[in-house]
């Protein structure tokens, strides 16, 4: 399959980020799915550190 071939296929979406991306696709009709996944602790190094030190001792 050439690259030129997925651009005629329908377009089918999974979307990871805003739900307004999610709202636009599906307005004009396009197959799409809305995951709403955010990173653990918010992202933040310090807080994912203390979590897997916690997991650690769970696991003991």
């Amino acid at each position: 399959m050439s690259v030129n071939d997925l651009f005629k296929q329908e377009l089918k979406v999974v979307n990871l980020g805003l739900k307004s991306f999610y709202s636009d696709l599906k307005s004009q009709g396009v197959t799409t799915v809305q995951v709403n996944w955010k990173p653990k602790a918010g992202g933040k190094k310090n807080m994912l550190s203390l979590l897997s030190k916690i997991n650690k001792v769970k696991q003991s």
